[in-house]
């Protein structure tokens, strides 16, 4: 399996353009987060070191090609003193796959409050995939660098009035660089797989047509990929074909690291031998 390393190393074509690089899966189209992922170390390629991404609006806009480099092209569309703005558009065969903005900000001081992080079973009370028998057959294979345990139904303490809760500790296996820049796009990279599962736990047996259609992603306060980080997800509505999810995400400590929001389709299968239950939320 490609490092997260590999994934988020981009090729410098000419100014302000970059292309990505295409990895052996299993997949039918290119998983969601490799392009936010690439688009977003695209954008942080062209903006001084002393500005940080702070949020990141995404649209998937087609299925991307898994065996088909994608090419990133960055307008730079603001330079301020404490802001600056991009904008990615990510394109295979000549067309658009991905459309990005991402916005980037200087130190500055001010309030400071964040929700509590919910008291939750711990990631060492749960197994890790790769000792699960059904391992070789799940989607825990097409991420195996990532070690990702999701907080059973029947142990997840709800909230009464959330419509569909699900949380999931996460963290990539191998020690990554110290660059707080690369974590952030790793977890760019990351924030994508499990979310659109949690609008499914209310409707276990529903076969979907799932994917990412949009994306938008605020990074809160410094953290590593590489330690444990708790995404605490829930789903307030579904309806139309299509399915609202959020995530909070938590380090060990209790700081609120970053927030996601998502919408995706999930719609009914149209063929109904066909089914795709995926945490995933990908077709």
């Amino acid at each position: 399996m490609a490092s997260i390393e590999d994934i988020l190393e981009l090729e410098r074509i000419e100014n302000d353009v970059y292309r990505g690089r295409t990895f052996p899966s299993r997949l039918p189209r290119t998983f969601g987060g490799q392009v936010a992922g690439q688009a977003l170390v695209a954008a942080v390629r062209t903006v001084a070191p002393e500005f940080r991404v702070h949020s990141l609006h995404g649209y998937f806009l087609r299925p991307g090609n898994p065996n088909e480099p994608a090419v990133f092209m960055v307008d730079r569309i603001r330079d301020g003193r404490s802001f600056c703005t991009r904008r990615v558009t990510g394109i295979q065969d000549g067309k658009a796959i991905f459309t990005m903005s991402a916005s980037f900000h200087g130190d500055d001081s001010g309030i400071s409050h964040q929700d509590t992080m919910p008291e939750v079973l711990g990631p060492d009370s749960l197994p890790d995939p790769t000792t699960l028998a059904e391992y070789d057959h799940s989607f825990y294979r097409e991420w195996s660098e990532w070690d990702i345990r999701v907080i059973p139904e029947d142990q997840t303490v709800k909230h009464p009035s959330f419509a569909a809760q699900q949380r999931v500790w996460f963290r990539y296996r191998d020690t990554l660089p110290d660059d707080q820049v690369f974590h952030v796009c790793a977890l760019a990279y990351m924030s994508d797989m499990t979310l659109l599962g949690s609008a499914k736990v209310p409707h276990p047996d529903a076969v979907t047509q799932t994917a990412s259609l949009d994306h938008a992603l605020w990074f809160l306060r410094p953290f590593r990929a590489d330690e444990w980080l708790l995404y605490d997800q829930t789903s307030p509505s579904a309806d139309f074909g299509r399915a609202l999810t959020q995530g909070r995400i938590f380090d060990t400590s209790g700081r609120m690291v970053a927030a996601v929001v998502q919408e995706g389709l999930m719609r009914f299968e149209r063929d109904p031998h066909k089914s795709n239950i995926d945490p995933f939320g990908r077709k």
